[in-house]
């Protein structure tokens, strides 16, 4: 029997609002989910008036919970709790769903709408993101303060969620550290879009997640009272929560509820009319709010007001704490004084593999900034991504270093968490083919901003005898085509540093730093174009001796190539300028009287040589220039020979070039 309180009528009124708000919203729009919003209508309405800590009047304070909808193809539910709660969403823009300019765009986005905490897209990667923000939570508590971060992370998924692979990674690694600040509430209502789960999907999920060490709650997804209850246990389990809540997709819906044709398209006018006479409202009147609605759900904003001064009081008084103070500053934006103080700087004469300048760089960095925390998907002793002297995050402890396990899909999304953490810089790292495994994490972190660094070694067929599965070909192309990613691509130790340098103040975007498994000569600077050229994306290397006839391109382990062709270019009369093109992103933020000093368009007579794919270097070469690259994928040998065979030579760059001058 439900609670005296449940019994409510506002309480009942206010969620079948819900529901049928966000079906006016798909119907007017002509497109949407309106079936889980309507089935997930009193999940949202206990979370949001009850157990989420949230403070509509400011959605950003530190010290609230989060939730993420990670099926986000159910915006409209989304949208219709905070406009009805009281954040600034006006009705307007839910009567303006899916349409172009609105904040309430077809999946919810970071950034755009207030209280939306991350941009769920793909199915599994607000699940996924979710770990980390739950990680992100315990590292603030344990790190810097239990009292001022003691929030936790709530997340409502669906089959489509569970199903994806990334979410089974992130739930496996949540289950191994024991966050007991996670929550997630799955809509078991055994629709897809082809019809019944039943015909890919007849796993047992709780059992799944049990087995995952999770704590598992099963309930009726229209009981308030078994939802209310699970929700409480779940907040004091010390376990990861998955509550399992059996729903009814398209609830009220008289000939489309339970049938996958309440999940991708409006119900029909038909359909609307006949649900609202169900729920005992007009037919025919749109986006109705009963006022006695509006003032029950209106009190979220009392209640988040007095839960953030509270919160704010706390603030108040440990402020001058040391640890509160440092987090403070970094939550700001606000970098140390001194923070590259310590990079190191690295002779010429002497050959090093750029990851192993990175891991110098981390380490370096570490010592300065202390919310600088990464990882990765078990290669550190590869990647160079362990930092020194401090602790690994374990079951129910946080540390600076990260184990991943083989789970990249998962640390990609887990690191978009991480940065949703105010303060945090997290890195992670892998070898660079997998980045195809993590590229849906990539792209997310790139729409919304976000700033993870990603270390990519083995860059190239450079990495040896593992052999063409392992060799990076079209990645370097790949990455670089898609917007608001920087990739760098350093050709010596010193580069990296700088690279380091550029990724740690690039936050309005993640930074891949692309990087050799092999060693590579160190430039000796004080002859050549010093390194901080980096962060302009390219630079003169070195300069042309007499006239300028050709311009030789280059990037990462390649740049040896180009100058030591050079030499022998200059010493048969060539005029031959040598260009560093660690960034290509970074060189068209150049304005154009730099990018022509360094590449003056009446020097036509070009050569780029990378070991990557040759797509896209057209835009530096011109059509009268050349391009040395891969065409093929490659092989298992030695490194050096591979570089021969495929034409990674001065040799064959001196030859290429005489060949465009004649």
């Amino acid at each position: 029997m439900q609670p005296k309180e449940f019994n409510d009528p506002v309480i009942r009124q206010s969620i079948d609002t819900i529901r049928l708000l966000a079906a006016d919203a798909v119907e007017q729009a002509k497109s949407g989910h309106p079936g889980t919003p309507m089935e997930a209508a009193p999940i949202a309405y206990l979370l949001y008036m009850k157990h989420l800590r949230h403070n509509p009047a400011n959605p950003d304070w530190a010290g609230r919970d989060r939730f993420i909808l990670s099926c986000g193809h159910a915006s409209a539910l989304i949208y219709s709790m905070l406009h009805l709660t009281g954040y600034d969403l006006p009705l307007d823009e839910i009567k303006n769903f899916r349409q172009f300019g609105s904040k309430t765009a077809g999946h919810p986005e970071f950034g755009h709408t207030p209280g939306v905490e991350t941009t769920t897209g793909p199915l599994g990667q607000g699940v996924a993101v979710g770990v980390g923000m739950a990680m992100g939570g315990q590292y603030l508590a344990q790190q810097v303060e239990s009292e001022l971060f003691d929030y936790r992370t709530w997340v409502l998924c669906s089959d489509g969620d569970l199903m994806e692979g990334v979410s089974a990674e992130a739930a496996s690694l949540a289950g191994h550290l024991r966050l007991g600040n996670l929550n997630y509430l799955y809509l078991d209502n055994k629709i897809t879009i082809e019809g019944d789960t039943s015909l890919a999907f007849s796993e047992d999920v709780g059992a799944r997640y049990l087995a995952y060490g999770w704590h598992i709650e099963r309930v009726e997804g229209e009981n308030l009272a078994e939802i209310d209850a699970a929700m409480e246990r779940a907040k004091n389990d010390p376990r990861p929560s998955l509550i399992v809540a059996r729903t009814h997709i398209g609830q009220g819906a008289p000939n489309k509820q339970d049938t996958h044709d309440a999940h991708g398209a409006p119900l029909g006018a038909d359909e609307l009319a006949l649900t609202k006479e169900v729920y005992g409202f007009d037919p025919q009147a749109r986006f109705v709010i009963p006022a006695e609605v509006t003032t029950h759900m209106a009190g979220c904003v009392t209640r988040g007001t007095e839960l953030e001064q509270v919160w704010q009081k706390q603030l108040e008084a440990k402020k001058s704490d040391a640890a509160v103070a440092s987090w403070l500053a970094a939550a700001s934006g606000e970098l140390p004084a001194g923070w590259d103080a310590d990079l190191p700087v690295f002779a010429a004469g002497h050959s090093k593999a750029t990851r192993q300048a990175s891991g110098a760089a981390i380490n370096a960095l570490a010592a300065r900034l202390p919310y600088l925390v990464g990882g990765s998907a078990d290669l550190a002793p590869s990647n160079n991504t362990e930092i020194k002297g401090e602790s690994s995050w374990e079951p129910g402890q946080s540390g600076r270093n990260i184990h991943y396990g083989i789970r990249e899909h998962a640390m990609g999304s887990i690191m978009n968490g991480l940065c949703h953490t105010a303060g945090l810089i997290p890195f992670a790292g892998t070898f660079f083919v997998f980045t195809d495994y993590m590229r849906p994490a990539i792209r997310m972190a790139a729409l919304m901003g976000l700033a993870p660094i990603y270390v990519l070694t083995h860059d190239s067929i450079g990495l040896g005898e593992d052999g063409p599965t392992h060799q990076p070909i079209e990645h370097l192309a790949s990455l670089r085509a898609m917007p608001n990613l920087t990739v760098i691509r350093p050709g010596d130790a010193n580069e990296t540093v700088e690279a380091w340098k550029a990724a740690i103040v690039n936050r309005q975007g993640p930074t891949a730093l692309v990087l050799t498994r092999q060693g590579l000569p160190t430039v000796d600077r004080a002859q050549y174009g010093a390194a901080d050229g980096l962060h302009k994306g390219g630079y003169v290397l070195a300069a042309e001796t007499g006239e300028l006839q050709l311009i030789l391109l280059a990037s990462g382990s390649e740049v040896q190539h180009a100058m030591a062709a050079r030499e022998t270019l200059q010493a048969e009369g060539i005029g031959t300028r040598v260009v560093s093109l660690p960034s290509w992103e970074l060189f068209e933020k150049q304005n154009d009287a730099y990018r022509e000093q360094v590449l003056p368009s009446s020097c036509t007579k070009r050569v780029a040589m990378e070991a990557g794919s040759t797509f896209g270097w057209e835009r530096y070469v011109g059509r009268c220039g050349g391009i040395i690259g891969m065409e093929g994928f490659g092989a298992s040998a030695p490194a050096g020979e591979l570089m021969k065979h495929f034409g990674f030579t001065a040799e064959n760059m001196v030859a290429k070039a005489k060949e465009l001058l004649g």
